[in-house]
């Protein structure tokens, strides 16, 4: 069978630029996040549910409560009904796919009532309790369940914290209660996705077969409050988040049904002002030649395409005008094409890089029109944007301009920052449930058993 066709770019999609010390700082970054999985093993008592919570030398429940001298997290005035909110999170645990029996919580609630009589042992011992089930549960919840995702950069795959960092991070919200109530602890999808299914928010079992898909999904995304940018490409739109808030959008144009655009998660390290358009060759035909059939010569020679030996840096150029079309068309030669920067490139005038095996990225597109469309399946598999420099002075603060610069010109980011392309077909909108689409069919896929995806996308993509 003959491989994926190459891509975005071509078949060296990617001439990857490294700032000075970027690499070493990657790694740092990958050594801090990559922690290892849990041990798994279930306990029989709420005593004894630390088990479960990847325990480390300074770092465990015990550890947390040491450090603040045995004061409680979950039995004080300020915090609310935070404790019966998590005995409610884990009494409906199957809702995320894990066993509630795990968690013990009609145990807690015993201690919990026991601990309303204020006798001190009794608080202590609920308290901690709860704490464990909390970072147990965390634990669980902070992994991928393998939803299709490619991890281009490893050190973005969802780590569960170890338990004295999660009741930390708990310790440290406004509101201890709001951060149960909202799941603080996850994307802010994931607690409202999951909120519909426990209070039966949907019409039909498909509505709900559809919800419980995309909580899935929503696990993997990030919970972190720095900046990252996520692509939804079935709602062929992308966000700008910065402290767990969407603070911009841009309508996108995603891959055909044909291409699928990818799900991945990757650190976006520079722009590229200027780019080439690297033609993949399966689009040779689709996309130059029927043209230059039709017009003639003329066509390759307006649109700036150039015949190239290979897609290294510096290629050999080849005389186009001897090009057996005829042959492209009919899969019995590859041609290697690109099209040199300018007003009619596919790729626009900036691109933003992440290195990755699809050789997808998000670009800059001329194309106008196709922004206005109502459904945006255009592409070959990368994400056009409806206004890539208004994106380039977010990740940039500053503008940025093509004018002057050279070809694929790379500015680097003093910090990388995430992109999370995924295919969410139900997304939270206010006080509602949005639904979108199945146009890549993975949903149909998933609920009739035939998705073989379990941690690495098989799509193809283009530009």
């Amino acid at each position: 069978m003959r491989s994926l066709r190459n891509w975005c770019t071509g078949r060296r999609p990617v001439h990857s630029f490294r700032k000075n010390g970027l690499a070493a700082a990657l790694m740092l970054g990958a050594a801090a996040f990559c922690a290892p999985a849990a041990a798994g093993a279930q306990t029989a008592t709420v005593a004894t549910a630390a088990a479960v919570a990847r325990p480390q030398t300074g770092q465990s429940v015990a550890d947390f409560y040491r450090a603040r001298h045995g004061a409680p997290l979950w039995l004080t005035p300020t915090a609310g009904d935070a404790a019966q909110q998590l005995i409610a999170l884990l009494t409906t645990a199957s809702v995320d796919g894990l066993n509630a029996d795990k968690y013990h919580p009609a145990d807690l609630q015993t201690a919990l009532d026991k601990a309303r009589s204020g006798k001190r042992k009794y608080v202590q011992r609920a308290d901690e309790a709860l704490s464990e089930a909390f970072v147990a549960y965390v634990d669980d919840l902070r992994q991928d369940p393998g939803v299709g995702i490619t991890w281009v950069d490893p050190s973005l795959k969802p780590t569960p914290p170890s338990p004295l960092a999660a009741l930390l991070q708990a310790s440290a919200a406004p509101s201890l209660s709001a951060y149960v109530s909202d799941m603080g602890w996850m994307h802010p999808f994931y607690g409202e996705l999951r909120d519909a299914i426990v209070e039966h928010k949907y019409s039909t079992d498909d509505q709900r077969e559809i919800l419980e898909l995309n909580l899935e999904r929503s696990r993997v995304l990030p919970a972190a409050s720095s900046r990252y940018i996520l692509v939804n490409a079935a709602q062929q739109r992308l966000f700008m988040y910065d402290n767990r808030k969407p603070v911009d959008s841009m309508v996108v144009v995603v891959g055909k049904t044909k291409y699928p655009t990818p799900m991945l998660a990757a650190y976006i390290r520079y722009a590229a002002l200027n780019p080439y358009w690297y033609v993949p060759p399966d689009l040779a035909w689709d996309d130059v030649g029927q043209f230059v059939e039709k017009q003639g010569f003329s066509y390759f020679e307006k649109m700036g395409y150039e015949q190239v030996s290979d897609w290294s840096k510096n290629p050999q150029i080849l005389d186009a005008t001897k090009i057996d079309w005829d042959a492209v068309r009919d899969g019995k030669t590859e041609v290697y094409l690109r099209q040199k920067p300018g007003p009619e490139n596919f790729m626009g005038r900036i691109k933003f890089m992440f290195p990755n095996q699809f050789g997808v990225y998000l670009h800059d597109n001329p194309r106008r029109n196709l922004f206005k469309e109502s459904v945006r399946y255009f592409s070959g598999g990368c994400v056009r944007l409806e206004d890539a420099w208004r994106l380039s002075k977010w990740l940039f603060h500053r503008d940025l301009s093509w004018q002057g610069a050279g070809t694929e010109q790379p500015v680097p980011l003093d910090e990388p920052v995430p992109v999370y392309i995924t295919y969410m077909t139900a997304v939270p909108d206010g006080q509602a449930i949005a639904y979108y689409d199945d146009a890549y069919g993975r949903d149909k896929a998933k609920l009739a058993g035939t998705d073989d995806s379990k941690g690495s996308s098989t799509a193809a993509a283009g530009r």
